[in-house]
């Protein structure tokens, strides 16, 4: 089961730890503009290469790139940076045997299981389950990270609404959204910088009528921005809701649980829905209307 990759993320957290596209890619062995490829949504790198991303990040795995599901062996060679041509190598074979294996269709001889185990950083009990996945049989899950908890600052907020809001279309850049929060307000009062220094969390506060702005430039009901610790339950629900329906867009949802909003949606933000929900209505099981 592959990872989840959102460039989007991926350029929010660059940029919060201010490196620039070409120095993330110096760091994981690619160049800048296939770094913008994959931020723009253009490209998407191999699996083998999530974790030098992440660790250039300083993030964790799990959290920058979740995955749902039990691991096969695909994962696990890719968890460990590995290529296909690489994890051949280990077992000094072609790369047949690798991708036999992980493509479910001849399993991996038993001398191949101890070095690939060692390679890939787990037992060989856990490498055997990973094979039965592979092979359509389901083994237990690894444990994952705990999910972040919900957005709980102004730029926690912001980076929640542009990573599961804007499905099927780039979210807005940082100039976008200070320059509507300018236009809003009336005045220059944020630039650029600003909006990412909220976003990379370096800096919390914000005025109310900067969160008026950006609750207009984000489309959303300004008391997703209200200063409070956590947001107040309509504002979870609306924000899981958003969450939600990205999932859809993104094929990861399984099944739908019917679930009451009434709160925290502009009009231009329910007419969007309302689109995504009309065009995606056949993808989900035994859905009615509500009268």
């Amino acid at each position: 089961m592959p990872r989840q990759f959102d460039g989007s993320r991926v350029r929010v957290v660059r940029r919060g730890k201010e490196l620039s596209q070409k120095e993330l890619g110096a760091m994981v062995g690619v160049s800048g503009p296939t770094v913008a490829r994959w931020e723009s949504g253009e490209e998407f790198p191999k699996g083998d290469k999530f974790p030098a991303i992440a660790a250039a990040l300083g993030e964790q795995l799990d959290v920058l790139f979740p995955y749902d599901g039990p691991v096969d062996l695909q994962l696990l060679r890719c968890d460990a940076g590995l290529s296909v041509a690489q994890a051949a190598a280990v077992i000094d074979a072609s790369r047949v045997p690798i991708s036999n294996a992980e493509s479910g269709r001849r399993r991996l001889q038993d001398t191949y299981v101890a070095p690939l185990a060692h390679a890939y950083g787990v037992s060989k009990e856990e490498l055997l389950a990973a094979q039965d996945v592979s092979f359509g049989v389901r083994g237990a899950q690894r444990p994952q990270a705990a999910q972040p908890s919900a957005p709980r600052t102004v730029g926690e907020k912001i980076n929640y609404l542009l990573e599961h809001g804007y499905v099927g279309q780039a979210p807005p850049s940082d100039e976008q959204i200070a320059r509507a929060v300018n236009e809003h307000t009336g005045v220059t009062s944020v630039t650029a910088s600003d909006i990412a220094a909220l976003r990379a969390g370096t800096t919390t506060e914000a005025s109310d009528v900067v969160r008026a702005g950006l609750a207009q430039a984000l489309q959303v009901d300004a008391a997703l921005f209200q200063d409070d610790a956590e947001l107040s339950p309509a504002a979870g629900e609306f924000l899981e809701a958003v969450r939600f329906l990205g999932s859809i867009h993104r094929g990861q949802i399984l099944g739908l649980a019917a679930r009451g909003n009434h709160s925290g949606l502009s009009a231009g933000m329910m007419a969007k829905i309302n689109e995504l929900v009309g065009e995606l209505k056949h993808k989900l099981p035994d859905i009615k209307d509500e009268g």
